[in-house]
């Protein structure tokens, strides 16, 4: 290989890395091979998440005339052609009505659902928020505060999943409840760290292995209960529960994860070989504060591949997300280091509520701030990197890649 001689160079194979990281995820490849031996004469197909229409053509594909119908809900802008297969586009991270019209449709085609019948369940990253439908007694408004809170106070994926389990008519295993005594098929795009089936989408086909008393203690650990709605947490108090393991409702029914985080970064490590780097891959359980990761990332040495999906306690009222705000962490631990790259993105190609995958970063960066008179620790603590990174330069946007497997990021050194 030629030797590496330039940051330009560095940057451009950060990128190509990470590209190879979300080839490996494609969901249409994934679903095409998983539904190779399966069957069936009568299909619905139902589900949500932001790479699911790409999983629905595929669906598509395989079964062709025998979808007798399905609504799939996606996050804005990323629907697909199909032909049999409706796609309800909706809001993501905060759920809206039009996620609730889909999600009612989806709980009413199970429910129709007959013995004999297959119901192909597609399930990606953002399905917890694209599709809600209220338990009774519950308005999508007070699910939107609930969210909302937990996503401000820096709540773990998995906690705000149990969480909105216990607020739901549909998730925690609830949506396999209404769909039996029907085949259940729910194939699995992961976006949560450690695959866990019951997280992945708020496992609206998983039996649900959390308490509603589990889902109180995670609003007292973070000092919430007593700023949810009323309604809110007396359904929590209620003892009301999702279907536990065991239950005769997932006789039927059969969860596939058919993608992962490390998939992809074991992919994002062939192609830093191909380039000429001798890659480690550090980790693909990456949680945490974003800031925090971001900085001790940049300290380390080498080239390393990580994966996974921290959070942001937000303090300011910037622009940003998680990835951004990571590369400007590492931006400001890397001042004046020669000869290094840091990239964090999002597989699915957005971070946070910006246009932008995530962002990159270097030695040179906090210099190149200010030389435009930018204060880059005041921005960090404002959480508005998106505008940083679009004064000075590295912000990644790749517009929806049609796949979610959480984040990854890239360090390369020469």
């Amino acid at each position: 290989m030629t030797p590496v001689t330039t940051l330009a160079q560095l940057r451009a194979d950060a990128l190509s890395i990470f590209e190879a990281g979300v080839r490996a995820a494609d969901p249409h490849l994934a679903v095409r091979a998983a539904l190779e031996p399966e069957r069936a004469d009568r299909v619905w197909v139902i589900g949500a998440g932001k790479a699911t229409a790409a999983m629905a053509q595929a669906a598509e594909q395989h079964f062709g005339a025998a979808i007798r119908g399905g609504v799939i809900n996606v996050k804005d802008g990323h629907t697909l052609p199909l032909a049999r297969i409706e796609q309800v586009e909706a809001s993501h991270p905060l759920p809206d009505a039009r996620g609730v019209a889909g999600a009612r449709r989806i709980a009413q085609i199970a429910r129709d659902a007959q013995a004999g019948d297959l119901v192909l369940c597609l399930i990606s990253g953002g399905a917890s928020a694209l599709m809600p439908l209220p338990a009774d007694g519950l308005t999508l408004a007070e699910k939107q505060q609930t969210t909302r809170l937990l996503l401000g106070c820096g709540a773990t994926i998995h906690e705000l999943n149990c969480v909105r389990k216990h607020l739901s008519a549909i998730k925690g295993g609830q949506l396999a409840q209404l769909a039996a005594p029907a085949r259940v098929l729910a194939l699995v795009l992961s976006d949560v760290i450690g695959d866990n089936l019951d997280v992945i989408g708020s496992g609206p086909t998983v039996p649900d292995g959390s308490t509603a008393a589990d889902a109180v203690a995670i609003l007292e650990r973070y000092g919430l209960l007593n700023r949810v709605p009323e309604a809110v947490r007396a359904r929590l108090e209620s003892g009301a529960e999702t279907p536990k393991p065991g239950d005769p409702a997932f006789a039927q029914v059969r969860n596939v994860i058919v993608g992962s985080n490390r998939l992809a970064a074991e992919a994002a490590m062939v192609r830093a070989g191909e380039l000429g780097y001798r890659p480690k891959l550090l980790s693909t359980t990456l949680e945490g504060e974003a800031r925090e990761v971001g900085r001790q990332l940049a300290r380390e040495t080498g080239c390393l591949i990580a994966g996974g999906e921290t959070t942001v306690t937000i303090q300011g009222g910037g622009k940003g997300g998680r990835n951004q705000e990571m590369a400007l962490a590492a931006a400001l631990a890397l001042e004046g280091v020669p000869d290094t790259v840091f990239l964090s993105a999002g597989t699915d190609g957005t971070d946070g509520p910006t246009d932008a995958a995530g962002a990159m970063a270097d030695g040179a960066t906090i210099t190149e701030a200010r030389q435009q008179g930018l204060d880059a620790e005041a921005f960090l603590n404002n959480n508005d990197s998106y505008h940083f990174f679009q004064a000075v330069g590295g912000l990644i946007i790749t517009g929806p890649t049609g796949t979610n497997v959480m984040d990854l990021q890239v360090r390369l050194t020469r």
